[in-house]
């Protein structure tokens, strides 16, 4: 529908769509006076952001005219997007009953138009919500909304290992060591409930603000693959899945491998943490298949002399071209980094975590105080073209961009002279 004309249309807007309590809107009013109606559509917006009773996302969405799809499956209250790509989609969520934040992460629809492949997503989502450990992102739920099949994971505050060394650039050797063996105990106890993931790499190895890493898409790898330096989708025999970057030589022609896959795509990030670089960065994806096949890397010891020898000896025996010569499962690397995982290394540095989205007041009405991650939060994900169904327009629609890193500037409205400081 039209963008909203007046403060008062964008009102109306907001109560249409479930996002503004009435209650909550009558304190606003009290406190900032008649006048606030009487302001811009968006400097009342502005204001509403401030206070709590929006997100950023959600008021240039009723900025834009658009309030449908908010509530998703009656359950969930759309605040937010954070991530962008092709192929999936993630979005943050409050559970409307519980007031608990999580990550939707909607299916690609060419996943969802194929019933073999459905069927067999819920069957893994399953699968997946049996995990429960420090260092894989939890799956809470699994649902559809007309053709809109969506899972619902833990929402984790933090950036992924990519984006931290792109950014930052290479970690110390204690730090690699150490959220390479988070990751080995959290691909263990998925190994032991028979899952493996097939597409290790450092943008799927998420960090918290407490440092501690967790898998993302453990089992479930399939269906949310993304397309920029992929291979083809996994249709089982004969085809291949993975990231061409970290991809296991024996991954190269057949997706039907074990765990030892995984270990060889872990060692792969760990060189990328130490080095900065994965050791095939350079060629084409073909070029590069053909080098994980052949090719040893260079010694990670001429990149980075302060690797200790003892260090690189694990890390090579991780890279091993022959699944049998490799670690057999993921405990054998958890026990090999031990001795160099004795020191805590403490929190990552607050420079290196993305900034709050925005700090506000209780957004809907909840008592715990917003603190929400931006974009890359869960990364590697984006807009993809899904369903129809008119309930989920918001999801569906390409809407307004990813709020801002920073707070807004605080709408310039005068309280009332009557109102009660906060």
């Amino acid at each position: 529908m039209p963008a909203p004309a007046s403060a008062q249309e964008l009102l109306e807007l907001g109560f249409r769509s479930r996002l503004l309590d009435p209650r909550a809107v009558s304190e606003f009013r009290q406190r900032h006076g008649s006048t606030a109606l009487a302001e811009p559509p968006k400097q009342f917006a502005d204001a509403l952001v401030d206070d709590g009773l929006l997100t950023p996302f959600q008021a240039s969405s009723l900025l834009a005219g658009k309030w449908r799809g908010f509530i998703i499956n009656g359950k969930y209250r759309l605040l937010s997007r954070l991530g962008a790509g092709g192929m999936g989609s993630v979005y943050l969520c409050e559970h409307m009953f519980m007031r608990r934040r999580v990550a939707l992460k909607v299916l690609p629809l060419k996943q969802a138009e194929d019933p073999d492949s459905l069927e067999r997503f819920y069957l893994e989502a399953r699968a997946v919500g049996c995990l429960d450990h420090p260092n894989i992102v939890r799956a809470h739920d699994v649902d559809h909304e007309g053709n809109v099949h969506f899972l619902v994971l833990e929402h984790i505050d933090g950036t992924n290992l990519y984006d931290l060394i792109r950014r930052h650039g290479p970690l110390s050797v204690e730090r690699a060591a150490n959220y390479i063996r988070q990751a080995a105990q959290g691909l263990q106890h998925a190994h032991e409930a028979g899952l493996v993931h097939r597409d290790i790499k450092p943008g799927n190895l998420l960090l918290d603000r407490a440092g501690v890493v967790k898998v993302l898409d453990m089992g479930l790898a399939r269906f949310f693959n993304e397309p920029e330096a992929n291979l083809s989708e996994d249709q089982e025999q004969g085809n291949v899945l993975g990231t061409a970057d970290y991809l296991a030589p024996e991954q190269v022609n057949d997706s039907r491998v074990d765990i030892r896959a995984d270990i060889y795509s872990l060692g792969v990030s760990f060189y990328y943490m130490l080095a900065g670089k994965s050791p095939f960065h350079k060629g084409t994806v073909a070029q590069k298949l053909i080098w994980h096949q052949v090719r040893r890397p260079k010694s990670i010891r001429t990149l980075r002399p302060d690797v200790p020898e003892g260090l690189e000896q694990v890390l090579v025996r991780m890279l091993d071209k022959d699944p049998g010569k490799r670690y057999q499962t993921p405990a054998e690397v958890d026990e090999a980094l031990s001795p160099w995982t004795q020191a805590p290394i403490g929190p990552p540095r607050e420079e290196e975590m993305p900034p709050p989205a925005w700090r506000s007041g209780p957004v809907s009405n909840s008592s715990a105080s917003a603190n929400l991650a931006p974009r890359n939060s869960h990364v590697s994900l984006g807009a993809p073209r899904v369903g129809t169904s008119s309930s989920m327009e918001t999801v569906k629609d390409k809407g307004p961009n990813t709020p801002p890193a920073a707070k807004p500037a605080p709408a310039k409205l005068t309280p009332a002279p009557d109102a009660k400081k906060n």
